[in-house]
């Protein structure tokens, strides 16, 4: 099948929806199938759309059935579609009514979904392959000596990873001012990976670094340094105020580093509702006391891990592919 991947991300990026698009091109085209990555339909006669964002690539989907009316669409819902879009937007509702199939990352999404929606929705988790790089990274560090000061783990350091875009919606520095409120024998030190979308995002992380002496903003690091800081450390922190169903959340478990996350349906999906790593939504109080918890107590920090491990398999690579096989399977048959 000759299929067309639309992800409003630009070529070269670092962004999640981008990640995953030419992540899923590999499968795809393992599967023998010929995959053109876009961020715009280019009006090409393809069996098959795979549209990243309801909202973002609604102009694709809409175009590309006015050229091919009876091909098929697969809509991916990212975490600000199910969460912030599909209640009231009627463009991001009118990309799923339009869709043959939808695609979620976690299960939890479908809860967000009408009937007529879910019925047609399937979900497929993010797989993690040996040595993938981490999403919010590129090639070129932006903070060269805060690189070199974590090139080296430090033998009576606690280090704690954040890792992904400098955004808002990330609520990025959560990790750094929960830091603040550490005792002062705590080792912990806080690692943040990714570069910043606004220049008042660098500012504050420069800031940051200024006053607090936890803290390093290492920038956009090469995809191994990346790698390389996670497995390093002892624990990972998401506390996104949305998510679709993070790639770094697949990356800390493949990695089988320790998580603590911030309580929202894009993490209890994959982590599940019983994990004893959460804490609410812009709690900073309560994400220091979790960190302290972390480093102090071998016990729950194994706990932590143990979990992880036994959620491995959802980033097993054979499991996703599978699951394309599935769904591409099904449009092979209506051929």
């Amino acid at each position: 099948m000759k299929i067309g991947i639309v992800t409003p991300a630009p070529p070269g990026s670092r962004h999640g929806n981008r990640i995953t698009a030419l992540r899923w091109a590999k499968i795809l085209r393992r599967l023998g199938n010929r995959v053109s990555i876009l961020q715009t339909y280019d009006g090409k006669p393809y069996d098959l759309l795979v549209a990243l964002h309801a909202r973002k690539s609604h102009s694709s989907i809409i175009n590309f059935r006015q050229k091919h009316p009876v091909a098929g669409i697969i809509v991916a819902l990212t975490g600000t579609d199910l969460y912030r879009d599909i209640p009231a937007n009627h463009i991001a509702q009118g990309s799923l009514d339009i869709a043959t199939r939808i695609v979620v990352l976690q299960p939890k999404a479908i809860d967000e979904l009408r009937p007529s929606w879910r019925k047609k929705t399937c979900v497929i988790f993010q797989s993690v392959k040996n040595g993938q790089a981490l999403t919010g990274t590129s090639a070129k560090p932006a903070n060269a000596r805060a690189g070199n000061q974590a090139k080296k783990r430090s033998s009576v350091s606690f280090d704690v990873s954040v890792i992904g875009h400098l955004r808002a919606v990330k609520d990025p520095f959560r990790t750094a001012m929960a830091s603040r409120l550490l005792p002062d024998s705590s080792k912990i030190r806080i690692l943040q990976v990714g570069g910043a979308m606004t220049d008042a995002m660098a500012n504050r992380a420069r800031k940051e670094m200024s006053v607090n002496k936890r803290y390093r903003w290492l920038g956009e690091q090469s995809q191994l340094r990346a790698l390389q800081i996670l497995k390093k450390s002892s624990l990972c922190v998401l506390s996104s105020r949305i998510e679709g169903g993070a790639n770094v959340l697949s990356e800390a478990i493949a990695a089988s580093v320790p998580i603590l996350a911030s309580r929202i349906d894009g993490n209890v999906g994959i982590l599940g509702a019983k994990y004893r790593g959460y804490f609410e939504v812009g709690d900073t109080r309560q994400l220091a006391r979790l960190l302290t918890r972390a480093e102090s107590s071998s016990e729950y920090l194994a706990e932590l891990k143990g979990w992880s491990n036994s959620l491995t398999s959802l980033a097993d690579p054979a499991r996703e592919e599978q699951a394309w096989f599935a769904l591409i399977n099904e449009f092979r048959l209506r051929k």
